[in-house]
Parts: C-alpha cells; sequence; structure tokens
C-alpha cells in the first residue's frame, strides 16, 4: 500500500520558515514528485509550487521568492522550503505524486496534509 506521508508543518511567527517533507511509504517502484498545494479555510485548494513536465518548478505569485520546491526521486521524498512566511500562508498543505508501485500501474497520490499557522 503505497502512502505519502507529510511532515513539517506547525505554528511559526510571521517572518519565519518551516520545511515540509513528503515521503512515500511502501512498495514503489518509481517515484515522481509533482508538487505542493494548499488549501486555506473557506477556499479551493491551490497549487502553490510545482514541477513541470520538462523538471522546471512554477510557483504561486503569492509564494515567489518565498517558496522553493525541490525533490529526491531517489529517496521518494518531495520538499517545501517555505521563508519570509505571512499569515496569509496559513493553510493545510498537500503533496501530490505519482508513484508506481511494485506491481501496479502508476497512479497519483496525495498526502493526507499538514497544517501550517503563521501567527501575526
Amino acid at each position: 500500500q503505497v502512502q505519502l506521508v507529510e511532515s513539517g508543518g506547525g505554528l511559526v511567527q510571521a517572518g519565519g520558515s518551516l520545511r515540509l517533507s513528503c515521503a512515500a511509504s511502501g512498495s514503489i517502484f518509481s517515484f515522481n514528485g509533482r508538487g505542493w498545494y494548499r488549501e486555506a479555510p473557506g477556499k479551493q485548494r491551490e497549487a502553490v509550487a510545482t514541477f513541470t513536465a520538462g523538471g522546471g518548478t512554477n510557483y504561486a505569485d503569492s509564494v515567489k521568492g518565498r517558496f522553493t520546491i525541490s525533490r529526491d526521486n531517489a529517496k521518494n521524498t518531495v520538499y517545501l522550503l517555505m521563508n519570509s512566511l505571512k499569515p496569509e500562508d496559513t493553510a493545510v498543505y498537500y503533496c501530490n505524486a505519482l508513484v508506481s508501485g511494485v506491481g501496479d500501474r502508476l497512479r497519483s497520490y496525495w498526502g493526507q496534509g499538514t497544517q501550517v499557522t503563521v501567527s501575526s
């Protein structure tokens, strides 16, 4: 059973930093981290930072210059470094990855979400 497990969320003051990690567990044949999304109360889930098919990166305008996405496909892990955090970054953050379990086809998986709260 493949799962994505997120960690690194928490409560931080405005201006602070957090590093989110998302690691795949289970019997994995291939892993391709795709990106991070967030869902704030009363709002739709939005893309925060994603990888393009060519390996480039896209960032939401609201986080450009502050957030950095990276991945280590050999370690089945994708990261999100968040600097200069603002109260409006408060949300539940979700990772997404394309994973092929051993003996299974390629599927899109989502993590369970990790809460990030930024106090002013």
